[in-house]
C-alpha cells in the first residue's frame, strides 16, 4: 500500500483524513498513484491532474523524500521509501500571490 498525503481542499472532497492509503499493481509513480487515487476516490477525478491533457494542475506540486517531482514525466519510478510506505507521497497544495 503505498501513503499519500493529500492537501486540505482535496481531504474535503474525498472525505478523508491528511494521509489515505491507495493500493497500486505494478510499477509505482505519480501516474499510477494518481490512477488508483481517481479509482479509490472518484470525487478527486480531475482536481489532480487535467481530464483532457492529464496534465499535474498548476497549483499542486508532488514530492517523495523531500524533492519536488512536479516536473518530472508522470511515468518515472517513485524511491523505493515510497514503494515500501515507509515514505507517503506527498501532493501540495502550491501557494501564490504577491
Amino acid at each position: 500500500m503505498i501513503r499519500v498525503v493529500l492537501p486540505p481542499h482535496l481531504r474535503t472532497l474525498a472525505r478523508v483524513g491528511s494521509e489515505v492509503k491507495v493500493d497500486v499493481r505494478g510499477e509505482v509513480t505519480p501516474r499510477s498513484i494518481i490512477d488508483a487515487l481517481e479509482a479509490t476516490y472518484p470525487a478527486l477525478s480531475g482536481t489532480i491532474r487535467d481530464y483532457a491533457t492529464q496534465e499535474r494542475r498548476p497549483f499542486l506540486r508532488f514530492f517523495a523524500c523531500a524533492e519536488d517531482l512536479s516536473h518530472d514525466p508522470p511515468d518515472t519510478p517513485l524511491p523505493e521509501a515510497v514503494v515500501s510506505g515507509v515514505e507517503p507521497f506527498l501532493i501540495i497544495g502550491a501557494i501564490a500571490g504577491g
